[in-house]
C-alpha cells in the first residue's frame, strides 16, 4: 500500500492548534461529571472544566463546594455477593444513613431508584422509623384548579410498593422491620442506571476531583462495557466471498489530502486494538494507493441487527466538492432517533467501488442486508445494489432529494419564499398522483423552471422519490427523523481540508456517542415514565408496547379516529373525518382480524392508521391485535425474544403489510404468507462476525378476541386524508 505523502503511518496534516478548535463546540453536548444532555438540563453552568460544562444540578452542587458522583457498581457481582446484598428483616445498621446506603446499593444492582419516605421521630428529633420506598411509589396528585394541559407530563408514580422500613432500637441502632421486594414495573436497564436519581451522592469537592482533561469525561461516559470482547473469548473466523474485490482496476477519482492515508490506517488499527470486535477494510486502485476505506464497531453492528430493516445511504457530503466523501449507513431506532451502522471515505464513486462498498458492509453485518434502502441519485450506486444485494427494495432519499434541489437550484430557493413550500410538498406531502401531477407541473410554471434540466431529469425518476409512489413501501418513516437530525450535517465542518483526518475522527467519535447517549436517555425515560391517556383499553395497550415518541404518533391516530364517521359498510362503506379531506377504502375480515387501507400508513411505517382504528372500534374491537405491533417500536425492540422479530429472523423479512391475503412479517399460527414481497437471496454466504447476536426464529401470534368468531369480511369507504 502506498502512503500518497511519503509520512509515516499516522502523520497529519495539520499542527495541534486545530484540536482545541474541534474541543470547544463539543463542550455543549453533555454535562462532563454526570453525562447528562444539554438539552435535558435547564441551564449549563460553570464547571472546573471552564464555562457551560456541567448541567445545572451539577453546576450548582459544585458552587457549594460540593461534587455529584456516581455510585460504583460492580459489573459482575457473584452469587454470594447478590445475596448479601438483599435486605432481610432483623439485619441491624449503625445509623439511618448506612440503611439508606445499603438500600441505595441494592436498588442501583436491581435497577430501580430510592426515596426517602415517611418517618416517625420523636420529641428530641430523634427518627424512631423509617421508609424507605421505590422512587415510583405512589401517584402524582392534581393540583385543585390547575388548568388541564394540552401535553400532560409524563407518570413517574405508578403506586410501586416495594419499600425497607427501618426501626430504632433500645441501643440507638436501626434494624429492618419490614421489607417489600416486589416492584409493578421494569427496573431500569443496566445502561442507565447511572441516571437513577438516587444513584448519584453529594460529596465534598476534593481538588483531586477537578480534571481538565475533557477528553477522560466523554467518550467514557457511554458505557460500552458489554460491547468489548472479553480476553480469551473465542473468534469466529470469516472467509470472504470469491467474488470480492479488495482493488480496482482503474486509478481513483479523488486524491487523498496529505497525511490522510497514515491518519485513517493508525486511527482503525488503533481501534481494533482497543477493541477486537471493531472492524474495518481497505481498497486499492491500480496503483496499490489507498482509494476506500470503511469502518464500524460492534454497538453499530448490533444496532443493524435490530434495525437494519431500512437503510439510508448518506452521501450528502459529496455536494461539497472540496471536502472528503464521507459516506454514512444510516437508520432509525425503535425512538425513532437517528442511528449509524458505519461509515465509509469514498475516493472513487465508480459502480466497482459500490459493490465493493455494500459486500464489504454485508461481511460487517453478519451476512444480512436490508429489506430497503434509500440512495441519493446515483446510476453507479444505483447499478452496484443490483449486483450486490438481491431481492431488495430500492428509493431513493427524499431528503437527500431535497438537499440536491437547494445545491442546484439555490437562486431559486434564495430569491423566492414560498418556493421551498412548494418543492417541499411535492417531495413530501401529496398522497394522490394527480395531485402531485398538478402540483409538480403549477411550481414549474409559477417558477419559470419548464426548462430546467435538472428538474426534468428528476421528475423522470419520480417513482422512485416521491411519496405518492412509494406509499406501499416500507422505510420506517426516516425521511422525518431525516429533516430533524443529520450526522452528516454535524460532521461537514470536520470534512474540510483545514482540519487533519484525526481531527475527523475524533469529532466523527463524539457524534457518535451523542446519539448513542440520545438513545440511553430515551430508554431510561421510557423505563420510568408512563403517558397520561384518557382511560381506552387500546391507548394503555398501545402506551405498554410502543416506546413514547412512537406512542405519541399512534395516538394522533387514535384522536382523528374518534372524529371519523361509517356512512356504510359491506360493499361499499364511506368513513369520514371532518379536518382534512379524501376518500381511502378499509378491507376487514374478523377471521383473521386482517385489515387493509388504501392509505397505506401500517405498509410504509409500521403503525396503524386512523381509518383502520375506526373500522376496529366500529366491530367493537378495543384492543389492536398483536400482530400489528411492529416489533421494531416496541419498547423492548433491542431484546433478541420479543424485538423486531421481523428483522431478526434472517430469510423471513418481509415488508410489512396488512392485506387480507398477507399479513406481511406479523404472521400468525396459521403461517399467512405474502405472495408479493421479494424474498431474501437463498444464497446469502453467511458470516459470524463477533459480537453479534444469533438470530431468533419463532413468529407473532395473536388470541382472536372474544365475540368475534362470526365469519365477516366487510369493505370500508373511508373519507379522509392523513399523513405524518
Amino acid at each position: 500500500m502506498q502512503f500518497d505523502d511519503g509520512r509515516d503511518i499516522g502523520a497529519g496534516g495539520s499542527n495541534g492548534e486545530v484540536d482545541d478548535k474541534v474541543d470547544e463546540p463539543t463542550r455543549l453536548f453533555r454535562c462532563l461529571r454526570c453525562g447528562i444532555s444539554a438539552n435535558a438540563t435547564p441551564h449549563m453552568r460553570r464547571g472546573p472544566e471552564g464555562r457551560r460544562t456541567l448541567c445545572n444540578a451539577c453546576g450548582i452542587a459544585w458552587a457549594k463546594g460540593k461534587i455529584r458522583k456516581v455510585i460504583d457498581s460492580d459489573d459482575q457481582v457473584d452469587d454470594a455477593t447478590v445475596a448479601k446484598m438483599v435486605p432481610e428483616v432483623g439485619m441491624e445498621f449503625d445509623n439511618e444513613d448506612k440503611a439508606y446506603e445499603f438500600y441505595n446499593r441494592y436498588a442501583g444492582h436491581i435497577g430501580f431508584s430510592v426515596r426517602k419516605s415517611s418517618s416517625d421521630k420523636s420529641a428530641d428529633n430523634i427518627t424512631r422509623s423509617r421508609t424507605f420506598v421505590c422512587s415510583r411509589e405512589g401517584f402524582r396528585k392534581d393540583k385543585k384548579g390547575a388548568k388541564e394541559v394540552k401535553r400532560p407530563r409524563p407518570e413517574t408514580r405508578i403506586g410501586c410498593s416495594a419499600r425497607m422500613t427501618i426501626n430504632i432500637t433500645s441501643d440507638g441502632k436501626y434494624r429492618i422491620a419490614e421489607f417489600l421486594a416486589d416492584h409493578n414495573h421494569h427496573p431500569a436497564p443496566p445502561s442507565t442506571l447511572h441516571m437513577l436519581r438516587s444513584q448519584r451522592v453529594l460529596t465534598e469537592l476534593q481538588t483531586t476531583e477537578a480534571d481538565s482533561s475533557e477528553d477522560s469525561t466523554t467518550l467514557s461516559r457511554f458505557p460500552s462495557g458489554s460491547f468489548v470482547r472479553q480476553p480469551g473469548e473465542a473468534r469466529n473466523i470469516n472467509i470472504l466471498p470469491a467474488d470480492y474485490r479488495s482493488s480496482l482496476h482503474s486509478k481513483r477519482m479523488k486524491n487523498m489530502q496529505p497525511g490522510d492515508a497514515g491518519a485513517a490506517v493508525k486511527y482503525l488499527q488503533s481501534m481494533q486494538m482497543n477493541n477486537p470486535s471493531f472492524f474495518y477494510a481497505f481498497q486499492l486502485d491500480e496503483d496499490d494507493k489507498l482509494t476506500n476505506i470503511f469502518w464500524t464497531d460492534s454497538k453499530s453492528r448490533i444496532d443493524f441487527s435490530y434495525f437494519g430493516d431500512v437503510v439510508c445511504l448518506d452521501t450528502s457530503s459529496k455536494i461539497n466538492a472540496h471536502g472528503r466523501p464521507l459516506t454514512l449507513f444510516l437508520g432509525v431506532n425503535h425512538h425513532k432517533q437517528i442511528c449509524i451502522f458505519g461509515a465509509a471515505l469514498l475516493y472513487d464513486e465508480s459502480m466497482e467501488s459500490f459493490k465493493w462498498l455494500f459486500d464489504t458492509f454485508k461481511v460487517a453485518t453478519d451476512g444480512k442486508q436490508p429489506k430497503t434502502i434509500l440512495t441519493d441519485q446515483s446510476m453507479a450506486a444505483t447499478a452496484a445494489i443490483t449486483a450486490a444485494w438481491t431481492g431488495i427494495v430500492h428509493c431513493l432519499c427524499p431528503w437527500q432529494v431535497y438537499q440536491n434541489a437547494v445545491k442546484h437550484l439555490n437562486h431559486i430557493f434564495q430569491g423566492s419564499k414560498t418556493f421551498a413550500k412548494d418543492f417541499s410538498k411535492c417531495v413530501y406531502e401529496y398522497e394522490e398522483e394527480e395531485d402531485f401531477l398538478l402540483g409538480w407541473r403549477t411550481m414549474l410554471e409559477k417558477y419559470d423552471l419548464r426548462n430546467n434540466e435538472w428538474l426534468r431529469k428528476l421528475f423522470e425518476d419520480r417513482d422512485k422519490w416521491a411519496s405518492v409512489y412509494n406509499r406501499h413501501v416500507f422505510t420506517a418513516d426516516i425521511k422525518s427523523s431525516l429533516q430533524s437530525e443529520s450526522a452528516s450535517s454535524a460532521l461537514k465542518k470536520y470534512l474540510s481540508p483545514q482540519f487533519d483526518l484525526a481531527s475527523f475522527f475524533k469529532h466523527f467519535e463524539r457524534v457518535l456517542d451523542e446519539l448513542r447517549y440520545a438513545e440511553l436517555q430515551a430508554d431510561f425515560h421510557a423505563s420510568q415514565s408512563f403517558p397520561r391517556i384518557p382511560p381506552s383499553k387500546m391507548l394503555r395497550q398501545a402506551a405498554n408496547m410502543y416506546t413514547p415518541v412512537v406512542f405519541e404518533i399512534f395516538h394522533r391516530e387514535f384522536e382523528m379516529s374518534v372524529d371519523s364517521v361509517i356512512y356504510s359498510c359491506g360493499e361499499t362503506g364511506t368513513v369520514s373525518v371532518t379536518d382534512k379531506p379524501g376518500e381511502y377504502y378499509v378491507k376487514f375480515e374478523s377471521s383473521d382480524f386482517s385489515v387493509l387501507c388504501s392509505c397505506k400508513k401500517f405498509e410504509s411505517m409500521g403503525v396503524q392508521c386512523c381509518h383502520v382504528l375506526k373500522v376496529l372500534d366500529f366491530r367493537n374491537i378495543k384492543e389492536l391485535p398483536q400482530k400489528y405491533f411492529m416489533g421494531r417500536w416496541k419498547r423492548d425492540a433491542k431484546s433478541a425474544n420479543t424485538g423486531n422479530q421481523e428483522f431478526l429472523n434472517d430469510g423471513a423479512s418481509q415488508t410489512p403489510s396488512s392485506s387480507l391475503n398477507a399479513p406481511g412479517q406479523f404472521t400468525d399460527h396459521r403461517q399467512m404468507q405474502t405472495n408479493n414481497q421479494p424474498n431474501n437471496d437463498s444464497s446469502v454466504s453467511t458470516f459470524h462476525q463477533q459480537g453479534l447476536h444469533e438470530d431468533t426464529q419463532g413468529s407473532q401470534g395473536y388470541t382472536p378476541l372474544a365475540g368475534m368468531q362470526q365469519p365477516f369480511m366487510g369493505s370500508f369507504h373511508l373519507h379522509n386524508g392523513t399523513g405524518f
